[in-house]
């Protein structure tokens, strides 16, 4: 098939031959407003991986209202209250009733030395142990109770370590006996070395120079500074 030229002269160029296919336009992908400036709201979320709408579970949430505070630990439960701090509160009142009582019993005993003589300080004291015992028996039953010591590592799960009791009662009781014996400088000596031996120390000789010279310190003490004779048992004139 041919082409017949145009009046204009020059045929028309055939459709492939010199320009090539034609290629279609991209379509131009259209564009919404842009919600920080548009004003309208962003579209809903869609759903997540197991099927529920994103934010269902947050406005089912916030629609049941604020979670009703426990029984144990809400701000309406009505705090425990420890029974064992009245045995506290009556030791307290029964002491300040026999302080009361001794002091009552004492006589009058004035001088100008002493004008006011020994009734009202004891008194006083007494009258300020019931008071104490008042007070604290109130905030018992209105369930106060004392916080724990946060201070001490304490482990109460470990149980007791008997070996190391026992060998601190047993390095008393050496004490105990020997102290008339053998005098407080060997006594307390053993006492000293004895009790780092039973709380794990094991540097023995370091130990023994230590306990020597702290029984001899509190020898001295006791003796120059107290006037206060401990026994010196064997050591009797060395010392």
């Amino acid at each position: 098939m041919t082409t017949r030229p145009d009046r204009g002269g020059d045929p028309p160029p055939r459709p492939g031959a010199a320009t090539g296919p034609a290629t279609p336009p991209v379509p131009v992908q259209p564009t919404g407003p842009d919600p920080a400036t548009s004003g309208t709201a962003p579209a809903a979320p869609g759903p997540d991986a197991t099927g529920t709408p994103v934010g269902a579970a947050e406005a089912e949430a916030a629609s049941d209202g604020p979670t009703p505070p426990d029984a144990a630990t809400g701000p309406a439960a009505t705090p425990a209250r420890d029974r064992a701090q009245y045995a506290v509160c009556a030791f307290l009142a029964v002491v300040g009733g026999l302080v009361i009582v001794d002091a009552a019993r004492t006589g009058h005993a004035i001088s100008t030395a002493d004008p006011i003589g020994p009734k009202p300080v004891p008194i006083l004291l007494g009258v300020l142990l019931l008071i104490v015992a008042a007070i604290y028996a109130v905030d018992v039953a209105r369930g106060g109770s004392g916080e724990p010591e946060a201070g001490e590592d304490v482990d109460l799960t470990i149980p007791i370590d008997w070996r190391t009791v026992l060998l601190l009662i047993g390095a008393f009781l050496v004490n105990a006996v020997l102290i008339d014996r053998l005098g407080w400088v060997i006594s307390g000596t053993l006492l000293f070395w004895g009790s780092a031996f039973a709380l794990g120390n094991r540097h023995h000789v370091r130990n023994l120079v230590i306990a020597v010279a702290l029984s001899l310190i509190t020898f001295y003490t006791f003796a120059i500074g107290l006037g206060v004779n401990l026994p010196a048992g064997v050591l009797q004139g060395i010392l």
